[in-house]
């Protein structure tokens, strides 16, 4: 696989992860408050498969942190909107079983593991940097399930756009340095949605 195949597999990850907010952007505006659609969640589901793809190509241990956790987030709240078993059930063991034969490849893979991976960082500082911003994109997932689960439906409150947009000038700094311009350019497109969506929520509760 070239550099370009790798870089393409990003460039249609980050593809996937903007058109999940057009489409949850559309909806929100439509309603005229914040909404979270079943397809955000199927597209998110799908996008996030290839960006852990990606990043284990690309041996980028940040990327990939960043990615584990909300693959089953998205997972929880197709379950929470009851539109999770309604999937075929050999999908369903097929998205379940992936994450599990990706660690499994990690610890005992020879090109790409998390052994290389952790080589092929140049800079701890830089490595740290990124993960710090994973760190906090990831917590907006965390909040966010917390909050669905408090009122046992599927929503995307206040608290969930401002850990997007904090996470995201963070992602954005770490992949200006290191060259991963498919992160950089999906985050770029996000933090603009994100941003509408926080003057959204005031909007409603002026």
């Amino acid at each position: 696989m070239t550099t370009n195949d790798i870089h393409a597999i990003g460039y249609i990850a980050q593809g996937l992860f903007a058109s999940r907010f057009i489409i949850q952007w559309i909806q929100t505006e439509k309603a005229g408050k914040i909404q979270a659609p079943t397809l955000f969640w199927q597209v998110s589901l799908i996008a996030s498969f290839l960006l852990i793809f990606y990043s284990i190509l690309i041996k980028d241990l940040s990327i990939l942190a960043g990615q584990a956790l909300g693959y089953f987030v998205y997972i929880r709240n197709l379950r929470l909107q009851n539109n999770w078993r309604i999937l075929p059930k050999g999908f369903r063991v097929f998205v379940l079983a992936v994450p599990f034969a990706a660690l499994a490849y990690l610890f005992f893979g020879d090109e790409y593991s998390f052994k290389v991976m952790w080589q092929n960082q140049d800079n701890n500082w830089l490595l740290f940097w990124g993960l710090i911003g994973q760190l906090i994109f990831s917590c907006r997932f965390i909040y966010q399930w917390y909050f669905s689960e408090k009122i046992k439906k599927s929503v995307l409150p206040l608290g969930f756009w401002i850990l997007s947009v904090v996470g995201s000038i963070i992602i954005s700094s770490y992949s200006v340095y290191q060259g991963i311009y498919p992160i950089l350019i999906g985050h770029i497109f996000g933090l603009f949605v994100y941003s509408r969506n926080i003057m959204i929520y005031y909007k409603n509760h002026k």
